[in-house]
């Protein structure tokens, strides 16, 4: 997600603090997730933890001064870190207000994430100095760890037109966290093995406001459920588009799609890095996109040109767009 205060600092290649135990709730066992409210809401005959409104990283709609470079700060020594090492995407374009995309952004999504791969994508390099299973304070992960494995095809895993009935107007967090799980089971994912490496993107068409989007402030976040089929990862992305050209991106010359991408390449990011939020990288528990709102850039894919926001890189101590 992205801070609304942009606060975060340095991203560092160490262990994300997230629990190391897997959470799995069903109707007749309920285990804790760590740190948050928890609520619960039941689908399909099984209770799910949630935490509405811890948001790792939201990207907030509002322009804001760059904040100074932090350093690396733990949590708590005994949680255990995790990042997806071999990244799994799946497009959920929920509900039938789909049939009216004016700005064409189920198919633009679709042919980035189809390109975002290979040598072509420079863009996603830089998220492979970041793995697992090292040192807390670890800023350079070597040949040490699980890293992230940039990928050589694409990503994409699969797409769902969730359709068979409308989207909430103003989907609730406990509705998103819902969907996230209906989507997980919808693609076949129904223990904590493969949504280890999952992101779920849960696409919300024009003209709704998942969790009051607009005007609570954020441009798009990422969290996760505990769930029957363990943590699920997802991202709560709305409909852009409609704030305008240049709403949530700070790239010259917008298009209506610019803000759009450079949203969800924050929370791709962001979830790659940290899929379980909010365990944090640094002190104040931001992530890698947090750092560098203020970058944009445009990243050409043989699927198409899109805008992607910069990410912390450790290797080259600062923010940048390739890696």
């Amino acid at each position: 997600m992205r801070a609304w205060g942009r606060t975060f600092g340095v991203a560092a290649c160490a262990a994300l603090l997230v629990s190391g135990a897997i959470v799995a709730a069903g109707p007749s066992a309920v285990a804790a997730s760590p740190g948050g409210d928890l609520s619960s809401v039941t689908l399909a005959g099984h209770r799910y933890l949630v935490r509405p409104h811890v948001r790792a990283g939201v990207k907030a709609i509002g322009a804001g001064a760059r904040p100074a470079v932090g350093t690396l700060s733990v949590n708590s020594a005994a949680r255990k870190g995790v990042v997806t090492p071999k990244p799994a995407v799946y497009l959920v374009f929920w509900g039938s207000q789909w049939s009216n995309d004016p700005a064409g952004a189920a198919a633009a999504l679709q042919q980035f994430f189809t390109g975002l791969h290979g040598a072509p994508d420079t863009w996603g390099t830089i998220l492979s100095q970041y793995c697992e299973g090292v040192p807390v304070g670890t800023t350079h992960c070597g040949t040490n760890g699980i890293p992230v494995v940039h990928p050589a095809q694409s990503a994409l895993r699969g797409v769902w037109f969730d359709n068979a009935a409308a989207a909430p107007k103003k989907a609730t967090a406990n509705q998103l966290a819902a969907e996230a799980v209906a989507a997980a089971e919808h693609f076949g994912n129904t223990t904590q093995k493969p949504n280890l490496n999952a992101q779920y993107v849960l696409a919300s068409p024009t003209h709704t406001h998942p969790d009051g989007f607009p005007n609570t402030g954020f441009c798009a976040w990422h969290n996760f459920t505990a769930s029957a089929d363990g943590n699920v990862a997802y991202t709560n992305l709305p409909y852009l588009p409609d704030l305008g050209a240049g709403g949530c991106t700070t790239i010259g010359a917008p298009t209506l799609l610019d803000g759009y991408f450079s949203t969800e390449t924050h929370e791709y990011a962001e979830t790659v890095t940290d899929p379980w939020p909010l365990r944090g990288w640094a002190k104040g528990g931001s992530e890698i996109g947090d750092e560098c709102v203020q970058l944009d850039a445009r990243l050409t894919l043989p699927t198409g040109t899109f805008d992607v926001q910069g990410l912390w890189s450790n290797a080259a101590n600062g923010c940048t767009t390739t890696g």
